[in-house]
């Protein structure tokens, strides 16, 4: 018997009781068969709900939110019922969540070593949702998620192109977030910041050695920006999931640590905000779809006013460092050798990470077929491919020794122009295409 068998057997009921939507506050109420208690907690500014927005609305997505959040909570012991006993679900929508659950922790079951089945893993009960109200949606201006990274910088400077006013979206800020929105010309007028706390029993609870691992938190920014920009009254949420997002992680299967920025989830969401919020609802879609990590990298490198105050590595988050050992610190890193020199880069992530011998496994992770990607946000293959091959280019003489071991596994690698790619599987509004659409674009893969 299993960890996961063992709990599935004794914790029958996860239950999703309600949620309070207060003035500057969501605080939602979820359970393990009325014993463990969990009260995950949203804060905010109450400016935001002072105005004029559609409350039914609102309060729809709201609930929707502690779906995308419950599921941290279930995780830990996996009941087989979940029971929602506020808000409502019709037959379609359960169908829309066992999806996102079980594909969003892909990754969790993998490294936990459990093998669900669909029908089995989770069945979902809940009373039938009320009706929303007719709306229609006479909405403007573009909310911005922002990490940190350079991925959502390159959407801020893209859109500063166009006559649409522009609000970083940023939950539980940091420096290198608020530094970027900074650099990119929004002052604290234009932030919407929110704090996002995730209850301590969980924490004591994983602590003491219930289940754990990765969930979709893409999926929890989806809705939850959907909320903070209908309380805004906006019209787009612009998402910077790029095209490489969609390469599975784990050979010969489709575990994907990033399923919630796909392509495939971008899909689905957009087709639940049709359905269960109505055509009032912000239009949620990724500007950088098209693109891949590299092109992504390739437009970041033209704005060095960023590259002191951009940080994406998830170790060194807390005090806005990169830590130089993760394989997030060192796959941003060889995207950004292709560009910059190593000079520039020693700047930006306080070492030479080409220089650290003891990251070859992790960098065989990122470049070689037959290898598992690390669980990270990283890109594809092809990608870090190519630029170490440009890196290579760009550094005469000796090279460095995880250059030098890409050179051993490639010595005449051929790396594939990436310049013109542009995938046409995407949902950019037309008004927007102009930003990524560029001549290269003629060149579709």
């Amino acid at each position: 018997m299993s960890l996961y068998t063992d709990l599935r057997a004794e914790r029958k009921t996860f239950i999703y009781h309600g949620y309070q939507f207060g003035a500057d506050f969501i605080e939602y109420e979820f359970s393990i068969d009325d014993e463990y208690y969990f009260r995950p907690r949203w804060e905010f500014d109450s400016s935001l709900t002072e105005g004029s927005y559609d409350h039914a609305l609102a309060e729809r997505i709201a609930f929707s939110l502690g779906m995308a959040e419950l599921v941290s909570y279930w995780k830990c012991m996996c009941c087989p019922q979940v029971e929602v006993r506020c808000g409502g679900l019709d037959e379609w929508e359960i169908g829309w969540w066992k999806k996102l659950y079980f594909n969003g922790l892909g990754e969790f079951f993998y490294r936990n070593d459990i093998k669900p089945d669909f029908n089995d893993f989770m069945e979902i009960s809940a009373p039938l949702p009320e009706k929303l109200p007719a709306n229609e949606n006479t909405l403007r201006g573009v909310l911005v998620p922002v990490g940190g990274g350079k991925d959502s910088v390159v959407s801020l400077e893209l859109l500063k192109k166009t006559d649409e006013d522009i609000y970083p979206y940023i939950i539980n800020p940091r420096g290198a977030t608020l530094g970027c929105a900074s650099a990119a010309g929004f002052d604290s007028s234009k932030v919407i910041g929110v704090r996002r706390t995730i209850d301590q029993t969980l924490l004591t609870l994983n602590s003491e050695g219930y289940l754990n691992g990765h969930t979709p938190f893409s999926a929890v920014v989806a809705f939850s920006a959907e909320l903070f920009a209908c309380l805004n009254n906006l019209r787009y949420i612009a998402l910077s999931n790029e095209s490489s997002a969609n390469e599975a992680y784990v050979e010969g299967t489709q575990i994907n640590h990033q399923y919630s920025k796909s392509t495939e989830f971008e899909r689905d969401f957009r087709k639940y905000c049709a359905h269960s919020f109505g055509s009032g609802a912000p239009e949620y879609f990724s500007l950088l779809r098209p693109w891949s990590e590299w092109q992504i990298a390739r437009e970041f490198v033209k704005y060095p006013q960023y590259f002191g105050v951009f940080q994406s590595c998830n170790l060194g988050s807390k005090n806005n460092t990169w830590c130089g050992k993760c394989a997030k610190c060192l796959y941003v890193y060889i995207l950004l050798a292709a560009f910059l020199d190593d000079d520039t880069l020693t700047k930006i992530f306080g070492c030479n990470m080409l220089e650290k011998e003891e990251l070859a496994p992790m960098l065989d992770g990122l470049m070689l077929d037959g290898t598992d990607k690390p669980f990270e946000c990283v890109g594809t293959k092809e990608e870090v491919r190519l630029s170490l091959k440009m890196a290579c280019d760009r550094r005469e003489g000796h090279l460095p020794p995880l250059l030098g071991r890409f050179r051993e596994h490639f010595p005449d690698y051929k790396a594939k122009d990436l310049g013109g790619y542009f995938d046409r599987n995407n949902f950019v509004p037309e008004k927007f295409l102009p930003l990524i659409e560029g001549k290269e674009a003629a060149n579709e893969h």
